[in-house]
């Protein structure tokens, strides 16, 4: 494993702060980050290509997001507007960004939605919490392993989103989303793991990238988890949300049900199974037979980092999401073929957060680097 990960440097995913009203932020992300958002773009362009999806078709998809996505918030569709006008780029490409799952995946037609599914690569993601009183110093720490199409480490950005209605933001995400894992100046983290049942893709419901980032904008822990527990969505997802005070939730989300799963001996790890018992007992997982190392990828953080309760370091937690058992179908994963699909994926990321401290740390495609980049969010006043 570490003669693999030494091969080669890899360069750390840029850092771009914004600032101002919604569609201000958005003309300066889409103006620093231009170069991203069009390999972003490209990227999910030539994929619906493959499929032989109509631009037009795409855009009639978007529209019928576009109105739920407003209600939920309209400052979104402000700050898309001003992604879209920075990047010199549509609305309707900046959209697919932050809806790029719902709108990839659902469609009117039976064949077109098995043609997807069929097609589609896996959002993987292993995460882990340590809470204060299993870590070495104290203090809570919110981590994730990210795993998607390796073509995404020439998409990642880290993004500093420094507001006047609310608390400041640190999240990485793609070049053009609003949001994905982070934390706020408030102390709320936020990390999500793909999840499937039997009841995904069977309404319009709000895209995940929006729930994240109304998580990581809210001032109070319980306006973040009534965000996640309580918006409709279209897919399952599973949603870690923290206090850097001491709380810890996972939010397994059907489309139209949440149910929660809560730490055990001072760790919270989620890989992309259904865990709570609740829920097993009222929905299919869907997902195991096309990432089928999930089953263990969990086992394997929580075993590595349970002897170590009372002292576990950020260092410790880095070594369990590197974790390199049964590569290439490990917890961090190389560049590999994706089970039975037309597509490779790998560890895109690994980001390891300490809300308390304002610090996260990212390694871009950890598997060949394992070399963390450290970005802070400055507490203000």
């Amino acid at each position: 494993m570490e003669n693999q990960m030494s091969r080669q440097k890899v360069q750390p995913f840029p850092f771009y702060e914004i600032a101002g009203t919604p569609r201000e932020r958005g003309r300066s992300y889409g103006e620093q980050a231009r170069e991203r958002v069009a390999r972003s773009i490209a990227h999910y362009s030539e994929q619906a290509g493959r499929w032989n999806l109509a631009r037009e078709e795409m855009d009639r998809i978007i529209h019928s997001y576009v109105p739920v996505a407003r209600k939920f918030d309209e400052n979104y569709i402000a700050e898309m507007e001003g992604i879209a006008e920075g990047a010199r780029a549509r609305f309707e490409d900046i959209f697919l960004l932050n809806a790029r799952t719902e709108v990839m995946k659902l469609a009117f037609k039976p064949e077109l939605r098995a043609r997807l599914l069929a097609g589609e690569s896996t959002d993987g993601c292993t995460s882990v919490t340590v809470m204060a009183d299993a870590s070495q110093d104290g203090r809570l720490i919110h981590a994730q392993d990210w795993d998607w199409k390796v073509e995404c480490a020439e998409t990642g950005v880290v993004l500093r989103i420094l507001r006047e209605d609310g608390p400041d933001i640190l999240t990485f995400t793609e070049a053009g989303m609003l949001g994905r894992s982070g934390f706020n100046s408030a102390g709320i983290s936020i990390t999500g793991n793909n999840l499937e049942c039997d009841r995904d893709y069977r309404q319009i419901g709000v895209p995940l990238p929006l729930i994240r980032r109304k998580a990581l904008e809210s001032p109070y822990l319980a306006h973040a988890l009534h965000a996640v527990y309580a918006t409709p969505k279209t897919g399952s997802n599973n949603m870690a949300v923290c206090h850097q005070d001491g709380v810890a939730i996972n939010f397994e989300c059907a489309p139209d049900e949440t149910f929660q799963v809560l730490p055990q001996e001072g760790l919270l790890v989620h890989a992309n199974h259904w865990l709570s018992p609740v829920a097993l007992s009222k929905l299919r997982d869907t997902g195991i037979a096309f990432s089928p190392c999930t089953l263990y990828r969990e086992q394997r953080v929580r075993e590595i980092l349970l002897p170590q309760r009372g002292r576990i370091t950020v260092d410790a937690v880095k070594q369990a999401l590197l974790d390199g058992f049964q590569s290439p179908w490990s917890v961090c994963r190389p560049p590999r073929q994706d089970f039975g699909r037309d597509t490779r994926s790998a560890t895109v990321s690994t980001v390891v957060m300490q809300p308390e401290l304002g610090i996260m740390e990212v390694a871009n495609l950890p598997a060949i680097d394992p070399t963390f980049t450290t970005y802070h969010l400055p507490r203000r006043g």
